[in-house]
């Protein structure tokens, strides 16, 4: 997939997440303290935040998307990408039936260690620190996050794996930010109902991301995979 397409996808896949992020978020966004500035400052502030957001999914896809450059270079992305749609849909399956077989604990401590952090920030009237804010906000678990992370291990290179993740947090941009300036937009049946076509939109991407790693040629959706494994060179 070209650089543009991966960073078209990943806007997409944001802003799809938007609404979803305004349930999860909102109060967060809601608690940003801001209100007591003037109105510059305020945009300032709340922009700050959510570029610190941007910034903690553009380092996750450095991450991810150096995994995925090992990946594609070894020649497994085919495979890579299959295993990756079966994990997106077992996560929904788990999630759907309100089980938590995949439990780890270091996780659940450090996913406490970034609460605590976060709610002490709120604390704070800094506009700098809510750069900082935003950041820590970015680590939160999150299950389209965490589909996002998908996307930016199959983009099978470093600079797609950044792109892809910096251009979903700029996808749900929009919506969290006018959330934090004007509050509640969008009415809680709207958001009900979004919030239950989400799981949808998440088995869709798991399937396209099976159906590309078969190979079947079909472009765009399951486009040809050309082995990039280390050939032997004969020198002679």
């Amino acid at each position: 997939m070209l650089l543009w397409q991966t960073i078209l996808s990943g806007l997409a896949l944001g802003a799809l997440s938007s609404f979803h992020c305004v349930g999860m978020c909102g109060p967060i966004a809601f608690a940003l303290p801001v209100h007591f500035l003037p109105k510059q400052q305020k945009l300032i502030g709340i922009l700050l935040y959510n570029i610190g957001r941007v910034f903690t999914y553009a380092l996750m896809g450095l991450l991810f998307g150096i995994a995925g450059r090992s990946v594609y270079l070894g020649g497994f992305q085919q495979w890579f990408s299959i295993v990756l749609g079966i994990m997106v849909l077992m996560i929904l399956i788990q999630t759907s039936v309100g089980k938590n077989y995949l439990h780890i604990r270091s996780f659940d401590k450090l996913q406490q260690a970034v609460q605590d952090f976060i709610a002490a920030r709120l604390q704070q009237q800094s506009i700098p620190g809510l750069f900082v804010l935003g950041m820590a906000n970015g680590l939160l678990p999150c299950g389209m996050v965490y589909l996002a992370i998908t996307g930016a291990l199959a983009a099978g290179s470093v600079e797609g794996g950044v792109g892809f993740m910096a251009a979903y947090g700029l996808g749900t941009l929009p919506a969290m930010f006018l959330l934090s300036y004007f509050g509640m937009m969008v009415g809680i049946s709207t958001r009900n109902m979004i919030k239950k076509a989400m799981p949808f939109v998440v088995a869709f991407m798991a399937v396209m991301l099976i159906l590309r790693g078969m190979n079947l040629g079909i472009p765009y959706i399951s486009p040809l995979i050309q082995n990039t494994g280390a050939t032997a060179v004969s020198c002679h």
